[in-house]
Protein backbone atom coordinates (compact mmCIF):
# COMPACT_ATOMS: atom_id res chain seq x y z
CA UNK A 1 0.00 0.00 0.00
CA UNK A 2 3.19 2.56 0.62
CA UNK A 3 3.53 2.74 -2.98
CA UNK A 4 0.04 3.59 -3.55
CA UNK A 5 -0.16 6.60 -1.05
CA UNK A 6 2.51 9.05 -2.69
CA UNK A 7 0.45 8.08 -5.86
CA UNK A 8 -3.08 8.95 -4.59
CA UNK A 9 -1.69 12.26 -2.70
CA UNK A 10 -0.32 13.27 -6.05
CA UNK A 11 -3.89 12.85 -7.85
CA UNK A 12 -5.45 15.03 -4.86
CA UNK A 13 -2.94 17.62 -4.54
CA UNK A 14 -3.83 17.85 -8.33
CA UNK A 15 -7.22 17.78 -8.31
CA UNK A 16 -7.35 20.65 -5.87
CA UNK A 17 -5.17 22.23 -7.92
CA UNK A 18 -7.49 21.89 -10.75
CA UNK A 19 -10.51 22.33 -8.69
CA UNK A 20 -9.66 25.37 -6.98
CA UNK A 21 -12.97 27.04 -7.23
CA UNK A 22 -14.02 23.78 -4.95
CA UNK A 23 -11.79 25.13 -2.56
CA UNK A 24 -13.29 28.27 -2.32
CA UNK A 25 -16.18 26.85 -2.03
CA UNK A 26 -15.51 24.50 1.04
CA UNK A 27 -13.50 26.69 2.97
CA UNK A 28 -15.44 29.92 4.19
CA UNK A 29 -18.92 30.95 2.75
CA UNK A 30 -17.23 34.47 3.25
CA UNK A 31 -14.54 33.62 0.69
CA UNK A 32 -17.20 32.54 -2.06
CA UNK A 33 -18.98 35.59 -1.40
CA UNK A 34 -15.60 37.71 -1.43
CA UNK A 35 -15.69 35.97 -4.92
CA UNK A 36 -19.12 37.13 -5.51
CA UNK A 37 -18.43 40.91 -4.45
CA UNK A 38 -15.31 40.94 -6.99
CA UNK A 39 -17.07 39.62 -9.72
CA UNK A 40 -19.57 42.32 -9.61
CA UNK A 41 -21.66 40.15 -11.51
CA UNK A 42 -24.86 41.70 -13.43
CA UNK A 43 -28.60 40.20 -12.78
CA UNK A 44 -28.43 37.74 -15.68
CA UNK A 45 -25.18 36.81 -14.22
CA UNK A 46 -26.71 35.28 -10.95
CA UNK A 47 -28.54 32.00 -12.26
CA UNK A 48 -25.26 31.18 -13.59
CA UNK A 49 -24.11 31.60 -10.24
CA UNK A 50 -26.29 29.84 -8.57
CA UNK A 51 -25.66 27.13 -10.80
CA UNK A 52 -21.94 27.43 -9.92
CA UNK A 53 -22.12 27.40 -6.64
CA UNK A 54 -24.36 24.66 -6.25
CA UNK A 55 -22.28 22.41 -9.03
CA UNK A 56 -18.59 22.77 -6.75
CA UNK A 57 -20.50 22.55 -3.39
CA UNK A 58 -19.13 19.90 -1.29
CA UNK A 59 -21.23 16.44 -1.75
CA UNK A 60 -22.00 14.94 1.33
CA UNK A 61 -22.23 11.60 -0.17
CA UNK A 62 -18.81 12.17 -2.09
CA UNK A 63 -17.49 12.69 1.77
CA UNK A 64 -19.65 9.30 3.08
CA UNK A 65 -18.19 7.72 0.13
CA UNK A 66 -14.48 8.92 1.07
CA UNK A 67 -14.96 7.85 4.94
CA UNK A 68 -16.29 4.66 4.03
CA UNK A 69 -13.83 4.08 2.17
CA UNK A 70 -11.07 4.86 4.52
CA UNK A 71 -13.30 2.82 7.07
CA UNK A 72 -12.69 -0.45 4.77
CA UNK A 73 -9.07 -0.16 3.56
CA UNK A 74 -6.80 -1.59 6.65
CA UNK A 75 -9.40 -4.67 6.79
CA UNK A 76 -8.85 -5.42 2.98
CA UNK A 77 -6.85 -7.83 1.40
CA UNK A 78 -4.27 -5.52 -0.90
CA UNK A 79 -5.88 -6.49 -4.48
CA UNK A 80 -9.16 -5.49 -2.61
CA UNK A 81 -7.56 -2.67 -1.32
CA UNK A 82 -6.21 -1.60 -4.41
CA UNK A 83 -9.42 -1.55 -6.48
CA UNK A 84 -11.00 0.34 -3.75
CA UNK A 85 -8.89 2.90 -4.10
CA UNK A 86 -8.87 3.18 -8.38
CA UNK A 87 -12.78 3.01 -7.91
CA UNK A 88 -12.81 5.97 -5.26
CA UNK A 89 -10.40 7.73 -7.68
CA UNK A 90 -12.53 6.93 -10.83
CA UNK A 91 -15.74 8.39 -9.09
CA UNK A 92 -13.66 11.23 -7.79
CA UNK A 93 -12.37 12.19 -11.08
CA UNK A 94 -15.77 11.94 -12.88
CA UNK A 95 -16.70 14.40 -9.80
CA UNK A 96 -14.09 16.62 -10.76
CA UNK A 97 -14.63 16.70 -14.37
CA UNK A 98 -18.66 17.59 -14.02
CA UNK A 99 -17.30 20.40 -11.04
CA UNK A 100 -14.82 21.19 -13.90
CA UNK A 101 -17.72 21.24 -16.98
CA UNK A 102 -19.36 23.92 -14.30
CA UNK A 103 -16.40 26.01 -13.62
CA UNK A 104 -16.25 26.68 -17.51
CA UNK A 105 -19.55 26.99 -18.16
CA UNK A 106 -19.63 30.04 -15.21
CA UNK A 107 -16.71 31.84 -16.39
CA UNK A 108 -18.09 31.60 -20.10
CA UNK A 109 -20.29 34.07 -18.82
CA UNK A 110 -17.90 36.60 -17.31
CA UNK A 111 -16.62 39.81 -19.53
CA UNK A 112 -12.83 39.92 -19.57
CA UNK A 113 -12.47 41.65 -17.11
CA UNK A 114 -14.72 39.75 -14.43
CA UNK A 115 -12.53 36.86 -15.86
CA UNK A 116 -8.77 37.92 -15.00
CA UNK A 117 -10.43 38.53 -11.04
CA UNK A 118 -11.75 34.90 -11.14
CA UNK A 119 -8.63 33.58 -12.03
CA UNK A 120 -6.65 36.06 -9.63
CA UNK A 121 -8.65 35.20 -6.80
CA UNK A 122 -9.53 31.41 -7.64
CA UNK A 123 -5.60 30.89 -8.43
CA UNK A 124 -4.92 32.20 -4.58
CA UNK A 125 -7.20 29.54 -3.87
CA UNK A 126 -5.65 26.67 -5.43
CA UNK A 127 -1.95 27.73 -4.08
CA UNK A 128 -3.79 27.31 -0.21
CA UNK A 129 -5.31 24.18 -1.72
CA UNK A 130 -1.95 22.44 -2.92
CA UNK A 131 0.08 24.25 0.24
CA UNK A 132 -2.76 21.96 2.19
CA UNK A 133 -2.74 18.73 0.70
CA UNK A 134 1.10 18.78 1.37
CA UNK A 135 0.19 18.66 4.57
CA UNK A 136 -2.16 16.23 4.22
CA UNK A 137 -4.98 18.27 5.59
CA UNK A 138 -8.35 18.71 3.25
CA UNK A 139 -8.59 22.02 0.79
CA UNK A 140 -9.42 25.16 2.95
CA UNK A 141 -8.88 23.54 6.53
CA UNK A 142 -6.55 25.43 8.16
Amino acid sequence: MTAIAPRMTLVLALATALCATGAIAQQRPADASGLHDALRLSPGQEDAWRTYQAAIAPDPQVQQRHRAADMLLPQLPTPRRVALIEATAQADAADLHRQGEAVKAFYATLSPDQQRTFDRMTADAARQGEADAGQGRPPGER
